[in-house]
């Protein structure tokens, strides 16, 4: 399994706005072959400041299946008006758990 972190970096007094557009979101990215579950956190020391914890079977499941497929489409243009600089995204691996 593979840990998706992606930040977004959201444009001053447009939270509300983003979290509305990403309850859609995330009935987008959750179609996508290999999605397993995601979480939206929010930054409380930097209030435009969001990750989202995306769960996927294999990273390809993310950078391609998703990443090459319409649904990518859909899901940056719901939440990329309200971005104020690109998301970064990186993923992880699981090495140990308690």
């Amino acid at each position: 399994m593979i840990l998706e972190i992606a930040t977004f970096d959201i444009k001053e007094e447009a939270s509300t706005a983003f979290e509305i557009a990403f309850q859609k979101a995330k009935l987008v990215v959750s179609k996508s072959n290999g999605f397993i579950k995601l979480k939206l956190q929010h930054c409380i020391e930097i209030p435009t400041k969001y990750v989202v914890l995306i769960h996927w079977k294999t990273l390809e499941n993310h950078t391609v299946d998703f990443r090459e497929s319409d649904l990518f489409t859909q899901w940056r243009a719901l939440l990329s008006p309200h971005f104020q600089n690109p998301p970064v995204a990186e993923h992880f691996e699981i090495i140990d758990t308690l």
